[in-house]
């Protein structure tokens, strides 16, 4: 365990968050999101934040993919200052934001308008490698109303993916579902990010999903937001969820947060 902003040992940094602080108005009160926070996360690496609601998570999320800009501190990606939004850094939200007048296929080929170096033929095949990599090839011409919620995130999977970004941001992507769905799509993610090596960022409530999902859990803490300590996951890939040994890991994890906040949201595990 650990707070420091430190890289996962050899690997080259790949997003460097420095002191990064945020504050948000209105005509009611000021309040401050993000406290100085610092952390560093390595080419291909899969960290979890995780913490109550209000601890800024959501916030950090949107400052690293360049929609929203801290108030002081920075953000690098390769090395150079995130100043807004921008494709090597795509962003997957709870709800899929599929457009439902688009078959499946669609949805992804949508989001291949963010490579215009790309011919037509070159997206369709695209297209259709991303969604049998999530498993929905033969659900290609589905319409976004005759798929399950499941089916639903896989595609919006497919589409963050399509464009290639270098950085997948997930912003509690499985918070909506049922827990047998989320079981699979657990075991989806870490095929797919075997596969791929994506460096992913993922925000969830549930410290069991963090510990099943993450090289690296950041816990935060709440208002303001902060890192309050960072615990390594050695465990073997794929994990399974429901394993004792991951338990274990989730159970310190828990533990850590009932010491910074009564936290009645937070999540143990899965229902």
């Amino acid at each position: 365990m650990s707070t420091g902003p430190e890289v996962a040992a050899g690997a080259p940094a790949k997003l460097v968050i420095e002191n990064v602080t945020k504050w948000f108005s209105s005509t009611r009160a000021v309040v401050q999101a993000l406290d100085n926070v610092s952390l560093s996360v390595a080419e291909g690496e899969f960290v979890c934040l995780v913490g109550p609601s209000g601890c800024g998570k959501s916030t950090l999320l949107d400052i690293i993919a360049g929609l929203t800009k801290p108030d002081s501190g920075r953000v690098l990606a390769d090395g150079t200052v995130v100043q807004g939004p921008g494709r090597q850094r795509l962003v997957m939200f709870q709800e899929s934001a599929l457009f439902p007048w688009l078959d499946a296929f669609g949805n992804v080929m949508f989001g291949l308008k963010l490579r215009p170096d790309l011919t037509n033929r070159e997206r369709k095949k695209i297209a259709e490698y991303y969604l049998d990599l999530v498993g929905l090839g033969k659900f290609k011409h589905a319409h976004v109303h005759e798929l399950s919620g499941g089916m639903k995130q896989r595609v919006a999977l497919a589409r963050a993916l399509a464009p290639d970004p270098q950085v997948l941001l997930m912003d509690e992507p499985f918070g909506a579902l049922d827990a047998m769905t989320r079981d699979q799509l657990y075991d989806d993610i870490q095929r797919i990010w075997m596969e791929s090596r994506k460096t992913i960022i993922f925000v969830t409530h549930n410290v069991r999903e963090a510990a099943c999902l993450g090289d690296r859990v950041v816990l935060m803490s709440p208002s303001p937001g902060r890192i309050a300590e960072i615990f390594e996951i050695p465990l073997p890939r794929p994990r399974d969820i429901n394993s004792p040994e991951l338990a274990g890991y989730a159970s310190q994890i828990a533990a850590a947060l009932k010491g910074i906040s009564n936290g009645p949201d937070m999540e143990v595990a899965s229902e």
